[in-house]
């Protein structure tokens, strides 16, 4: 059945106010235009609710006080942010909190030494860790019915990226907490379907900017043009 009331998308990104004036923020601010925060309240009002859940309210939970412990000095009158922990420091610390004892980790075989340097990290901050690469199963690409010229290497033997066999081989193995490495795009969204343990990102897959895939994005209006008009993007 059609509607006649035009739908108003969430539309946050193309809001530029500072933080203290966004209605979000606070009740005196300038909402944008579809701002959520008006527009979904019966969806607010439910996902609220979810945190009546008890494991779901000590998870958030022990994320917010995470977010606050990332920042030094918060004591201070007229606060200025002061960010003090890396990512993988972050990661190490939350799975603390929470009690957990055996971590998995999704990586890709190209980012296999990073992922030797993480499983240490993991270990010597006392975690067991379950690790798996995503040519684990050697399974071929051909059950992808997949053309020539959608492989890498032509007419070559390739393993498929198996991000299933990595999110249930770590299922098997019991992780309270998964952390992906350089998993590819669609890989990686494969990986969050399938998992059953909660799942955090330590590094994105970007070939070209060395996995700083915002490298880009900070410079769409100088070098990266090219982003903006998609017909030269070959």
């Amino acid at each position: 059945m059609s509607s006649d009331k035009k739908e108003h998308l969430p539309s946050c990104a193309a809001f530029a106010y500072e933080n203290p004036n966004k209605i979000c923020v606070s009740e005196n601010g300038t909402p944008a235009k579809g701002c959520p925060t008006l527009t979904k309240k019966k969806v607010l009002a439910e996902a609220n609710k979810e945190y009546e859940d008890p494991g779901i309210k000590e998870f958030a939970h022990q994320a917010s006080a995470q977010e606050a412990s990332a920042y030094a000095n918060r004591g201070q009158s007229d606060y200025v942010l002061q960010p003090a922990k890396t990512r993988i420091q972050e990661i190490c610390e939350f799975a603390h909190r929470m009690g957990y004892k055996r971590l998995g980790m999704a990586f890709c075989v190209g980012l296999a030494k990073e992922a030797m340097a993480v499983e240490e990290i993991f270990k010597i901050h006392g975690f067991e860790v379950a690790s798996v690469c995503c040519k684990a199963g050697r399974t071929p690409k051909e059950v992808l019915d997949l053309k020539v010229d959608e492989t890498i290497r032509y007419n070559t033997e390739e393993s498929l990226c198996n991000p299933i066999f990595q999110a249930k081989a770590l299922n098997d193995s019991k992780t309270e907490f998964n952390v992906l490495l350089g998993l590819c795009v669609g890989h990686d969204s494969l990986f969050f379907k399938y998992a059953e343990a909660p799942v955090t990102v330590l590094a994105a897959k970007d070939r070209v900017t060395g996995h700083n895939p915002l490298a880009p994005i900070y410079q769409t209006n100088s070098y990266y043009q090219k982003l903006k008009h998609p017909e030269v993007l070959k």
